[in-house]
């Protein structure tokens, strides 16, 4: 069988909502072995989100964000304020490389099994608690979710149009900028731990993660004092810049100019009407000054092409463009399904739905989704009997 990158490290997930189960879904589908302990009788909330078949949920197994999010992993039950549960915990603990956690400060270590206890059963553990605002600091005890993340770390007052509130994305992406952020401070650490014997802890925030994706808004301020605001679609310095209608219903295409000889170019394509001749066009400065009319002009051009007949048009130019996919123009994306990035989740007794998978192709050690998502508690013969040693009339 064809070796994969973290084949032999073991993960002991306590994790839940998203952003813990984000990391260790990328830890598995790079070959790690995640055991995800689901406390007993409260299973994991992503067990209840939607989508779901057909909009109808059927049980603990049905959700789609189940499926894309706990692939590739092992699932186990306990209840971890029974003694025995705990004790079993524990054992895991024992056999496992790495543990991670995103509950609040304090949490784990109310169940017994907070760094300073793992770190007697296992003292060379890697340990990561991704808790909403780190495990120091006078924030530190705030519950969070990933939309206090995005709000805490500065990213949704940039996200909107300059004459609107701030508007929070349908996506929480704190939770996978903390997922991603985590899995490379695992492997940072599990090297580390494979040239010493030495384990470690590290204490993650999730909004300082997501705080590392607005430097622009950091520095400006630092430098000139400036406190950045909404600008929409804008960037400081290309124009044009934006999404455009297009024919159909809510299609939209995404063009960026850069320089002067990318906007011949776009003029060329247009067939060089002769607005993008006047003065307010005239250099990159000029056009980023006049973008509303900009916008306005190009939108005129834009409404009478598809967002694919345009992307071809200007690609083939040598301008920067793509259409804006909604989900199923990606399910059906040509260039996605050429690269097999699309994977079956095979949940039982379900027809298979596409999810996608890993986002970087290795040549020696390539990630794969390797098995569905877990159903609740259906390895518990093997964590606790095979990994275990527990006698079957024990497991229940």
């Amino acid at each position: 069988m064809e070796k994969m990158a973290l084949d032999g490290l073991r993960v002991a997930d306590f994790s839940w909502a998203w952003a813990g189960p984000y990391a260790t879904m990328l830890l598995a589908d790079m070959g790690a072995e995640v055991i995800n302990i689901e406390t007993y009788p409260r299973t994991s909330n992503l067990r209840f989100n939607p989508p779901f078949h057909q909009g109808k949920m059927e049980g603990v197994n049905s959700s789609g964000w189940w499926s894309a999010n706990q692939r590739g992993k092992l699932s186990c039950t306990l209840d971890l304020k029974n003694p025995k549960g705990l004790e079993l915990a524990k054992k895991i603990v024992g056999i496992s490389d790495v543990l991670v956690e995103n509950f609040s400060p304090g949490v784990m270590s109310r169940f017994g099994l907070g760094y300073d206890a793992v770190k007697q059963i296992k003292p060379d553990i890697v340990y990561i608690a991704m808790s909403g605002y780190g495990a120091t600091g006078p924030d530190s005890t705030r519950v969070s979710y990933g939309i206090h993340v995005v709000m805490s770390a500065g990213l949704i007052a940039l996200t909107g149009y300059p004459d609107r509130p701030p508007s929070q994305m349908l996506i929480p992406y704190g939770d996978p900028i903390a997922g991603l952020s985590a899995a490379f401070a695992v492997l940072a650490a599990v090297h580390y731990h494979s040239r010493t014997g030495r384990g470690q802890y590290i204490d993650m925030s999730q909004t300082e993660a997501m705080t590392c994706f607005i430097p622009e808004a950091l520095m400006d301020y630092t430098m000139n004092q400036k406190v950045r605001t909404r600008c929409g679609n804008r960037d400081d310095s290309m124009a044009p810049h934006g999404c455009y209608p297009c024919q159909g219903d809510n299609n939209w295409v995404t063009i960026a100019v850069s320089n002067d000889e990318e906007w011949q170019a776009l003029c060329k394509v247009m067939g060089n009407p002769e607005w993008t001749r006047e003065d307010r066009f005239s250099d990159g400065l000029n056009r980023w000054k006049n973008q509303d009319d900009l916008d306005r002009l190009m939108a005129e051009w834009t409404k009478n092409h598809t967002h694919y007949d345009i992307m071809e048009m200007l690609q083939k130019a040598g301008v920067a463009a793509t259409p804006t996919l909604n989900g199923a123009e990606i399910i059906q994306d040509p260039h996605l399904l050429a690269r097999n990035f699309l994977v079956e989740d095979g949940v039982s007794g379900m027809e298979n739905r596409l999810m996608a998978g890993p986002s970087w192709k290795m040549s020696g050690t390539p990630g794969k989704v390797r098995r569905r998502a877990p159903l609740l508690g259906e390895d518990n013969n093997y964590v606790f009997g095979e990994l275990l040693g527990l006698p079957e009339k024990d497991i229940s």
